[in-house]
């Protein structure tokens, strides 16, 4: 397509600071001329980077742009199923910017979205809230797409939430394949195709004859955990990843307790089995500012295609309001992999540091 684009940049902690990337977002948004609409799970950039975003929002508003914001209720306690933390988002900052405000208040399921659309035309999207955390500290993966086609989906999506202003009966579109640069391109949204998502995920993984990494938080969606673990069980694929060792300790904890037997030994058998590597990550303290650290990328890789986005590998997350890009690209696919490898050796390199 004429004048498509896909950008992709990885954050990796210590290797960008929390002001160059919300510039980089600024940037992004600065030529917005219409409509900016933003669904976010958690915002909370204080600070010379908040300042820039900020300031760019409030000028696109007083110049007509029409500003709409969602927002995950703050405030809300999250169940330890969903291994994310409580939103934070200061609603009166964002209606002083000159947008129209909503929230989604649920308890059970999140809106987990972290992604903005620009003139109904671009989309940014992937991993990262738009936190000094999740941009400085943990690893994430953003993505900016300029293709109407992905756009539509994104804005129906988020129509249905803005008008619902719940998690339940959204999501539920197919969306076609959109050829954007040189890349293939398909969004999938939870929790309409939530399942969908994960047995397509692990369809991929299961065909796949060079490699698949993965990067995830944890990894509970019983047809890619089942799918992994039969590429460990046949031993004749590249195939590893990197999750947070910490959360993925409490889940194992929560099925223990809830005599989720089966799923125990297949869990760690698999991660085992295809040297996952895991970040110890520091629990969340409750007080208020304490920095989070989660390995907190959600992508997979299986040959030449690329899932990224919002989407933990999680039963809950399918049951979550959430997007994936899948991306045929070998370029791309390449790039990510090895930069999973990279989180991995750093990952190894911290284990072996003396204490």
């Amino acid at each position: 397509m004429p004048g498509a684009a896909l950008r992709l940049q990885t954050l990796t902690p210590g290797a960008q600071s929390a002001e160059a990337v919300a510039g980089s977002l600024a940037d992004w948004l600065r030529p917005t001329r219409r409509t900016l609409d933003l669904a976010l799970y958690n915002v909370r950039v204080p600070g010379t980077a908040g300042g820039r975003l900020h300031a760019t929002v409030r000028d696109a508003a007083a110049r007509g742009v029409a500003v709409r914001i969602l927002v995950h209720k703050p405030g809300v306690p999250v169940l330890p199923l969903h291994a994310a933390p409580t939103p934070r988002t200061r609603l009166d900052l964002l209606r002083a910017l000159g947008a129209q405000v909503r929230t989604v208040d649920d308890a059970r399921r999140l809106m987990h979205h972290k992604f903005a659309i620009r003139d109904e035309e671009s989309v940014w999207t992937g991993s990262a809230n738009w936190t000094l955390d999740d941009f400085a500290l943990e690893e994430n993966v953003v993505m900016q797409v300029r293709a109407p086609e992905v756009a539509a989906a994104f804005t129906e999506v988020f129509e249905q939430l803005w008008e619902s202003g719940s998690v339940e009966d959204t999501g539920a579109l197919d969306a076609p394949l959109a050829r954007v640069g040189g890349a293939l391109v398909r969004p999938w949204f939870c929790p309409g195709r939530g399942r969908a998502l994960s047995a397509r995920i692990a369809e991929r993984i299961a065909a796949a004859r060079t490699r698949v990494r993965v990067a995830s938080p944890v990894i509970t969606a019983g047809p890619v955990l089942r799918a992994l673990a039969e590429v460990q069980e046949r031993g004749t694929l590249d195939a590893t990843g990197i999750v947070d060792a910490t959360l993925t300790g409490q889940v194992l904890d929560q099925w223990r307790r809830a005599d989720v037997t089966w799923k125990v030994p297949l869990l760690e058998e698999m991660l085992d089995g295809l040297d996952f590597a895991g970040k110890d990550s520091k629990p969340p303290d409750g007080r208020p500012g304490s920095p989070l650290d989660f390995m907190h990328a959600k992508v997979v890789v299986a040959d030449d295609a690329v899932f990224a986005g919002s989407f933990n590998l999680s039963r809950s997350g399918e049951e979550n309001a959430e997007n994936m890009l899948e991306i045929e690209d070998a370029a791309l696919a390449g790039r990510l992999a090895a930069w999973i490898d990279l989180l991995r050796a750093r990952e190894a390199e911290a284990e072996a540091a003396p204490a």
